[in-house]
């Protein structure tokens, strides 16, 4: 089948999303499955987020050596039906350890498709990333859109993920059967690739970005459902409302702001974003009804949406070492915080209250909003950027 490289990319994060996604939309079952609270909720997701750490800190170099098609293959499909198993376990311990082995191949999968799209935007001299993470975030949309009318529907987790994980399996063999590895970006000077892929001080403001980014979502996406049950009572269709509008508005900004960057500029789109993230905060910490909480979630999902992969681009293109070295370095330290927020946030709202921990995210989305110097200002007339995190000039070609 003919599909544009970039495009199999983009089905990737896609599935991805979707399969996640779809489980993630069924926590409140989950919960109730398992029969834990939400700190011990949190404490079973956190093995997601042991095994992503090892996955993004040890798998470059076994990425390099199996290339991005075999890579994509076990990531992306691996990833699917580890989350279609769960439901069908009744022991936390349990799912932890499939928690553990889906973050091991979600890592992997972070910095694969991450350096393949970082590599096709040299090719053709435009921003693609967003649009790529845009598509991750439409991908959440469609099955949180999907989830509600099931969960509505009273039809089973096993069900639904089982479906899910049919479908990916169905279209991720057509899509990811024709990637072929995109050419790397030149290095200023010759390095060879550690063996651990750890931050250096040069990126940790991308890292501090990348945190309130992923802190943000992790919130919005994990604990919106049992938020708005918990909060105001409402139906499982409303309360699935607020991880559907998060996704939408994430969605939308991340697939039309790349010309917006183009034009302004890296920094100052990102400042905006963390601004417009930090209000959606606030709505639903205060909200006293369902529907000021469910903006607050899409002004949410807005918000984050494009301040991560800015951040991702900034890392690839640092010259200092490989691009797949950088983006698994920033991927330690942000990538980990979408699946540390469920225990993070399940711990604070079993103590003080759900609301409570929606609060946590706003000093460092503030903070952040003091290390968008390290991005990228506006490109000058003829196309270039500056990429001041990286301190290395990027000429673009024309199309």
């Amino acid at each position: 089948m003919n599909i544009a490289p970039h495009h199999r990319i983009y089905i990737c994060f896609f599935l991805f999303a979707v399969s996640l996604g779809a489980l993630l939309a069924r926590m409140p079952d989950l919960q109730v499955a398992l029969g834990v609270n939400k700190s011990e909720l949190g404490l079973t997701l956190i093995g997601m987020a042991i095994g992503a750490l090892i996955s993004l800190t040890l798998s470059s170099p076994l990425i390099a050596h199996l290339g991005a098609r075999t890579t994509a293959f076990i990531t992306v499909l691996g990833t699917a039906a580890a989350f279609a198993v769960i439901p069908w376990i009744d022991e936390a311990p349990i799912v932890f350890c499939v928690f553990f082995a889906a973050g091991l191949l979600a890592g992997a999968l972070e910095i694969n498709l991450n350096v393949e799209i970082d590599r096709i935007e040299a090719q053709l001299g435009r921003g693609i990333m967003n649009r790529a993470h845009g598509f991750w975030s439409f991908g959440f949309f469609v099955t949180a859109l999907i989830a509600s009318g099931v969960r509505q529907a009273d039809i089973s987790m096993q069900i639904h993920l089982a479906v899910t994980l049919a479908v990916v399996l169905a279209v991720g063999t057509i899509a990811i059967s024709g990637i072929r590895n995109a050419p790397a970006r030149a290095l200023s000077h010759e390095a060879n690739a550690p063996l651990l892929a750890l931050p250096t001080i040069g990126l940790l403001p991308l890292c501090i970005i990348g945190v309130a980014a992923f802190l943000v979502e992790g919130a919005g996406i994990d604990w919106s459902a049992i938020y708005m049950r918990d909060v105001f009572s409402v139906e499982p269709f409303i309360g699935g409302l607020g991880l559907t509008l998060f996704t939408f508005f994430m969605a939308m900004a991340r697939l039309f702001v790349d010309p917006v960057v183009d034009r302004f500029g890296a920094r100052a789109v990102a400042a905006s974003l963390l601004i417009l993230s930090g209000i959606g905060i606030a709505a639903v910490w205060l909200a006293p009804h369902p529907y000021l909480a469910l903006s607050g979630f899409a002004l949410m999902g807005a918000g984050c949406s494009a301040v991560y992969p800015l951040a991702v681009s900034a890392a690839a293109q640092r010259t200092d070492r490989a691009a797949q070295v950088n983006v698994a370095a920033l991927g330690q330290v942000t990538f980990i915080v979408f699946f540390l927020a469920p225990p993070l946030l399940g711990f604070v709202a079993e103590h003080a209250g759900i609301r409570t921990s929606y609060l946590l995210c706003l000093p460092l989305v503030v903070y952040a909003l003091f290390s968008v110097k390290a991005l990228a200002p506006r490109r000058g007339s003829d196309g270039a950027a500056l990429v001041v995190a990286g301190s290395a000039r990027v000429d673009h070609l024309p199309m």
